[in-house]
């Protein structure tokens, strides 16, 4: 099962987040989710652990825990949404709505 763990202090690693889980069961994998230009932690990560009884009692016992002062989310992690190929505009390219076309014949162009 695929875990998604947020509001994290920005100190925690993947070894603690691994080790947050590991008490109640195996865990294939611990990633605190990181800035790909800073290298700093963005506060969130998944953990994926291959027993779901473990992985649900995890969840249920972790949810709204403290870790260094701050409460903790844990969840089941959903399905990563599909983006879109236009890089999320919503198709406007850009423009921020209405798209202006401008002719040889517009009064703009004329005075110049």
């Amino acid at each position: 099962m695929n875990i998604y763990v947020s509001n994290l202090s920005f100190n925690v690693t993947d070894d603690d987040l691994e080790g947050f889980f590991a008490e109640y069961g195996e865990v294939s994998s611990a990633r605190v989710i990181t800035d790909k230009f800073t290298g700093k932690s963005r506060g969130f990560g998944f953990v994926e652990m291959p027993n779901d009884e473990a992985a649900r009692k995890a969840i249920t016992e972790l949810d709204g825990g403290r870790v260094e002062g701050r409460e903790i989310k844990v969840a089941e992690a959903r399905p990563r949404e599909e983006r879109s190929s236009n890089g999320g505009n919503g198709g406007n390219n850009g423009g921020g709505g209405e798209r202006r076309s401008f002719s040889r014949n517009n009064s703009y162009n004329n005075r110049y």
